[in-house]
């Protein structure tokens, strides 16, 4: 699964706050961090991802991501929900 699946239509959320909140939920199949985040960002969602044993992919940039989810601004983090 591919940052593609993103733009496909799939149930998603963005954003930090609700990336967190849905990989500690057990509702994430699979997230995206953007590796021009800042780490203090972003190491709190990959350590739940580890945690819950959700599967995440590095994205190369904000701006690629924020674009993928169909927003207009940059995104750190976002996650795939589960069917």
């Amino acid at each position: 699964m591919t940052v593609k699946v993103l733009k496909s239509g799939a149930k998603t959320v963005v954003g930090v706050k609700q990336t967190l909140r849905v990989i500690n939920n057990e509702q994430a199949k699979k997230v995206f961090v953007a590796v021009d985040a800042d780490e203090h960002v972003t190491a709190p969602i990959i350590a739940a991802c580890i945690s819950r044993k959700v599967a995440w992919e590095e994205v190369s940039s904000m701006q690629e991501l924020g674009q993928a989810c169909g927003i207009h601004v940059k995104a750190a983090t976002a996650a795939v929900l589960k069917d």
